[in-house]
Formats: structure tokens, C-alpha cells, sequence
């Protein structure tokens, strides 16, 4: 069940089909990635000397050779490590040093924050006399995903091939059904959904194109569709309203499937992406844990007249339950809220190397999401809330923790809470609310957590306060921060 054997098959079936393009230019074929992915996956394993089953980490923008390192991997039986691109240099370590990655590969833009990783331009010197595919057991790691960890440090979710092939072929049976000559867009990360979706596009033998920004522009992605015939793409909710803003929106004569995702999406914004694209957009609900594939929205719902629907996630997905327990993890009924859970062939098979994680979110072998939610008689879910107090920013995770340990690190903060506020753009921006044992500027604030957090991690406002609100068990009220925000929200 190697993955490899996705862009093998697709070279088989139609050699000289394209299979990677940069913004309206031709790159590969189906017949010439084949055969580079062979000779890299020599390299690493003969030249680097790796292992079956070791890890290589890719520290990598969008860019066209991401695809190339990330089959070579699997071809080669290795683990591949996607990093978020947008990632602090500390971050990158952890997670170096947590997968003991044995090897890591980086574009140009971040060979600053890792000096000792292999340049994406010096591919071309590793490359061997081809090498067969390894021999893969369904259920051996094939990605680590790191997610945004609740104790202040990510967790690796390990993919294995099984997840990542049950998950394409979910979209073939849930999303749409690709034919060679169609196309999807990768304007958000290849590390984390966009990557995801790569697969049955690969699968089906249609080509993946990388914009030539190497990320989202709306003006470029409108370009774009009236190019490529049939072409789709994944994109977080705020890059839809992005979209829908542009001074040349319109409705691009070249989009098939427009799949969004990675948070909620007001109902506002959905009519108005309807009015725009029309019945060309999927919803679906899924986490790092289980990759793009819990709950979906189909087309058929994306319409005026089904606001109610447009208020919820879908429903599950083929081939996976879904169901809200209780506090003791016992099935509720109809309409009670509790937490989402979820179990099918896509649900990880663990966090790398933290076994007590493990056992709390797949206690009795159901992936504990930590979302709350409800679900109607016909089993269309509505999330109502994120029991991690999970802010996402921009369609990124960011978890309150990690950024309040970096603010207790200074010795003038005696405590920290940090929430989310809703933002037009952006979906959710972080603020720190700050007690001081002695007076500080927010620019020294910010300086220390751009010293060792990622950019768009850091809050965009400090909010100094004589004491953190807290309930008996002096546990912080985070609720009662919020609603000291409500009145600045837009």
C-alpha cells in the first residue's frame, strides 16, 4: 500500500500527462516525476544512508519540487515530516529533535533558521540509479503531522499510508470524482490540507499547480482559474472572504470544486461565496488526527434556501462515525451538546513517542476530537465550541499555552491568559490579557515572543489588568475575558 505507487500508476496509465505546474507553466510530467522520485528515493536511501522508516523532515514553501522530496520518501520507505513553513526557528528544532528526523530538506527563504538541512537546490546531486519502491506495510508511518500542542509543545499525529489512502479515497467518494486533465491549485501550505489534497489529485493523474507566488494572492488565484479547465483547490474560510473582497472577484469559468475548511465560516460569508461560485463549494471538518476527513457539506447543500444546513459541518463522512459523548464517554442523544468523536480507517495511529497522549484521545478507540458539538436527528453536526480554547487565526491552530508559557518566561509577568477575539479577516486574533509584578512596554512583550514563537502566533494585543478572573478551584474564566473583548468586536 505505498503511497509511491500513486504517481507510479498515474505514470504508467498516461506518461507524458502533466502532473506539477508553476502558476500556467508546465513542469513535469506523470513519465519525468516518476522517474526523479525513483533516483531521489536512491539518494536518500544510498547516499544519506537512511533506513527504512526513518524520518526526513521538509522545512519547505510551496514550491515545485515539494511533492517530488515528499514521494521520494514513501518510495524510499522513509517517514516524511512536513513543517509548517511559517514556523519560529526554535519550533523547527523541537520538532527536528522530537522525530528525530535524519535528514531535512529547505527552501531558500528558510535555510537562515536551519543551517545545517539540505538546500532544495542540491536535490540534483543525490540522485541514484532508480530505485524499486519499498515494501510498506498498510499500517507503517507514513507522515508525522505535527499539530499545535495543548501542553505547550506539538504532538506528531502519525499518519500512516492506510489514513492517508482511506482519506483519498473519501474525497472520491464524498467530494468529487477527478479525471485526468483536471487540476487543483495549492495556494495554502502543501504541509498541512492543500498537501492532503494533493493525493487524489495525484491518484487521478490531474496536475497540481503551484502558484508562482508560492502562496495566496487572490488576483493571481482568479488568474489561475481562467486558465486551468476544471481546477479546484482548498482554502481556509478567511482566504474565502479574501476571495469574495478582491477588486477582481468574479466567478472564474475555470473552477470545479472549491473546498474550504480548517474553521467555521459564518453563514454571511458562505451565501455570499455561493452568489459568487455558485454550488461549487464543499465543507468538510477534519483535524491533523484525522486528516481532512471527519465530517462534509456536499455541494447540494451550498444553497440560499438551506441556511440551516449552511450552519453546520455535514455529516460524517463515507466510511466514518461520528458521534457526542458525554463527560464519561457515553453516547448522547439527539440535539445534547458534548464532545466530537470520531473512529474510521483515517483516525491516527497515535502521537509520536507520547504514549499518555495516545491513550487519552483514543480512549476506548474513538479519536476524542476535544470539540464540542451537537448533532441533529438526520446527523448533520454543528460545532459549537473548542473545548482546548484553540484560537485559528488565518486557518492556523494556535494554542493559548504555548504562547502564555513564552509570556511567564519574563520575570515582570506574574500571570497570563490569552484568548481569542473574532476578526473580520482573519477569523480570530490572539490577545493577551498580562498581570505585572512590575511595569513593561508591550514591545518587550512582543519582542520575546517573536524570539521564540512563530510570527503569527504572537498577540496583536496586550491588555494589562490588576488580576485574572478565576472560579473556586482558581482556574482562569477565560469565558469572562471574552466577553470583556465583546464590545471591540467587529
Amino acid at each position: 500500500m505505498n503511497l509511491a505507487h500513486l504517481v507510479l500508476r498515474a505514470a504508467r496509465l498516461q506518461p507524458d500527462a502533466p502532473a506539477i505546474a508553476l502558476g500556467k507553466h508546465l513542469v513535469r510530467t506523470y513519465g519525468g516525476l516518476a522517474e526523479r522520485v525513483a533516483r531521489l528515493a536512491a539518494g536518500l536511501r544510498h547516499k544519506l544512508n537512511l533506513q527504512a522508516g526513518d524520518r526526513v523532515a521538509l522545512a519547505m514553501k510551496n514550491r515545485t519540487e515539494y511533492h517530488e522530496v515528499l514521494f521520494a520518501c514513501w518510495h524510499a520507505g522513509l517517514v516524511a515530516v512536513p513543517m509548517n513553513a511559517k514556523l519560529h526557528p526554535k519550533e523547527f528544532a523541537y520538532i527536528l529533535e522530537n522525530s528525530g528526523a535524519k535528514a531535512c530538506f529547505v527552501t531558500p527563504d528558510l535555510e537562515s533558521a536551519l543551517p545545517q538541512a539540505t538546500p532544495v537546490r542540491e536535490i540534483e546531486r543525490l540522485r541514484a540509479e532508480p530505485l524499486a519502491p519499498a515494501d510498506v506495510r498498510p499500517d507503517d508511518a507514513a507522515w508525522l503531522f505535527y499539530t499545535s500542542g495543548t501542553t505547550g509543545v506539538p504532538n506528531g499525529a502519525v499518519l500512516t499510508h492506510r489514513n492517508l489512502m482511506f482519506q483519498t479515497q473519501a474525497y472520491f467518494a464524498d467530494i468529487d470524482q477527478i479525471q485526468p486533465g483536471d487540476a487543483i491549485l495549492h495556494p495554502a501550505p502543501l504541509s498541512h490540507g492543500s498537501g492532503c489534497y494533493a493525493l487524489p489529485h495525484f491518484a487521478a493523474g490531474a496536475v497540481n499547480i503551484i502558484p508562482e507566488s508560492g502562496h495566496f494572492e487572490p488576483d493571481e488565484i482568479y488568474e489561475l482559474l481562467d486558465h486551468w479547465k476544471n481546477a479546484s483547490f482548498f482554502a481556509a474560510p478567511t482566504m474565502v472572504v479574501r476571495l469574495l473582497s478582491a477588486k477582481g472577484a468574479r466567478s472564474p469559468k475555470g473552477l470545479r470544486t472549491l473546498i474550504y475548511g480548517g474553521a467555521p465560516m459564518y453563514v454571511a460569508d458562505a451565501l455570499r461565496a455561493i452568489e459568487l461560485f455558485g454550488p461549487r463549494l464543499y465543507q468538510l471538518y477534519g483535524q491533523g488526527e484525522a486528516p481532512m476527513t471527519i465530517t462534509g457539506l456536499p455541494q447540494r447543500y451550498h444553497q440560499s434556501s438551506m441556511m440551516d444546513k449552511l450552519a453546520t459541518a455535514g455529516f460524517a463522512r463515507t466510511g466514518c462515525e461520528v458521534k457526542i459523548f458525554d463527560r464519561d464517554d457515553r453516547e448522547l442523544a439527539a440535539g445534547e451538546t458534548g464532545e466530537i468523536v470520531t473512529r474510521s480507517d483515517c483516525v491516527m495511529a497515535g502521537y509520536w513517542k507520547n504514549p499518555e497522549a495516545t491513550a487519552k484521545a483514543l480512549r476506548g478507540g474513538w479519536l476524542h476530537t476535544g470539540d464540542v458539538g451537537s448533532m441533529d436527528e438526520a446527523g448533520f453536526l454543528t460545532i459549537r465550541d473548542r473545548s482546548k480554547d484553540m484560537i485559528i487565526s488565518g486557518g492556523s491552530n494556535i494554542y493559548p499555552r504555548e504562547i502564555e508559557e513564552v509570556l511567564l518566561h519574563h520575570p515582570a509577568v506574574a500571570e497570563c491568559s490569552v484568548v481569542g477575539r473574532p476578526h473580520s479577516e482573519w477569523g480570530e486574533e490572539v490577545v493577551a490579557f498580562v498581570v505585572l509584578r512590575e511595569k513593561i512596554s508591550t514591545e518587550e512583550l512582543d519582542r520575546l515572543c517573536l524570539d521564540n514563537i512563530a510570527r503569527f502566533k504572537r498577540p496583536r494585543e496586550y491588555r494589562f489588568v490588576e488580576a485574572l478572573p478565576k472560579n473556586n478551584y482558581g482556574k482562569v474564566l477565560k469565558t469572562e475575558l471574552r466577553k470583556l473583548l465583546a464590545p471591540l468586536t467587529p
